[in-house]
């Protein structure tokens, strides 16, 4: 084998040379170095640390351009940034985030993070292969607009039926607020309510179905109310108000948005009650915002971080067949 030297002080070193002193042509470098076609495991290894003395670095943008493949996933959401990012903006969107961007980078794909909003405009400006969209929502915009490029998507969060048959993970909000109303039951509550946001995200559909169920089984009167995503803390600092007006009995409040839930907590504390003592509160998301309230609230671990790897890895079986894939894990704890 040639001595291994650098091809010029002045350039780096290109897939010929590492061929060159290898002993190979460049095609077999490609393949040694990408795990493609059939070489022989010797020579793969040969040719990795030829690359690896020579400082050979491949061109990833001339390797995109070759496969047709932006090697990114957008992680989008229609939930506006009010509910969806929190203090610092470190709320249940940017976890999933977290999560997703290092399951992607360990397959060799980037995520690109767009910040959440109500309109899919945004996907326009990045080339991406595909997308994971959280709690998309009846007729989603983020969602028409993956569907006009073409894009492959998941959900994180089952889909509307209008959406199609899109993979899913299931953060399944049946179970998961039946678990939070039969806690008020067991702490005592008498006249439980319901604070959810209107919309058609199936978290927010499926919250009504079980809070209908647990009212009747608990013999509560059914009390609900609803407050606009858009309006953050405020809104449910303000939903809150009106049902203790209407509704002075109330002894527990089940808020699925924690953002709501925050302000629901200002206005029990403004109106003279206390939390647990006189109304106890719990919501869906164990977040920043439920550990930094005061006090702190009751709520749920989604086990996010597991349901994003699922959500990436359902993506990625779309893209690459011969990724393995497993059924989507139960999010909702024992």
């Amino acid at each position: 084998m040639t001595d291994p030297r650098p091809a010029s002080a002045s350039r780096q070193p290109t897939i010929a040379d590492v061929a060159r002193v290898a002993g190979v042509s460049r095609t077999t470098v490609s393949h040694a170095l990408n795990g493609l076609g059939k070489v022989d495991p010797r020579t793969r290894e040969r040719v990795k640390r030829v690359a690896a003395e020579l400082g050979y670095r491949p061109n990833l943008r001339a390797q995109r351009l070759r496969r047709g493949e932006a090697r990114a996933i957008a992680l989008l959401s229609s939930m506006p940034l009010a509910v969806a990012g929190g203090p610092s903006r470190l709320g249940f969107y940017m976890e999933v985030a977290a999560a997703a961007a290092e399951h992607a980078l360990a397959h060799g794909f980037a995520l690109v993070l767009l910040p959440p909003g109500e309109s899919g405009a945004g996907l326009r400006t990045v080339d991406v292969d595909g997308a994971i969209v959280v709690e998309p929502r009846q007729d989603d915009p983020v969602v028409a607009e993956l569907k006009d490029r073409g894009l492959p998507w998941v959900a994180l969060g089952r889909p509307m039926p209008d959406a199609g048959q899109a993979p899913y993970v299931d953060l399944n909000g049946e179970a998961v607020t039946e678990l939070l109303l039969d806690h008020l039951a067991g702490e005592g509550a008498r006249s439980a309510a319901l604070l959810t946001a209107p919309g058609t995200r199936s978290s927010a559909v499926d919250a009504r179905a079980a809070y209908a169920r647990a009212a009747e089984r608990h013999g509560w009167p059914p009390v609900t109310a609803v407050a606009e995503e858009s309006g953050g803390e405020q809104a449910g600092y303000e939903a809150c108000a009106a049902l203790l007006r209407e509704h002075p009995g109330i002894d527990a409040l089940c808020v699925m948005v924690d953002a709501f839930a925050v302000g629901a907590v200002r206005a029990l504390h403004e109106s003279g009650r206390a939390v647990p003592d006189d109304v106890l509160v719990v919501t869906r998301y164990d977040g920043l915002r439920a550990r930094t309230c005061m006090p702190p609230l009751t709520a749920v671990d989604l086990h996010l971080e597991q349901a994003a790897a699922q959500a990436l890895t359902l993506l990625l079986h779309h893209l690459r067949p011969d990724t393995p894939t497993h059924p989507p894990p139960c999010q909702a704890p024992a």
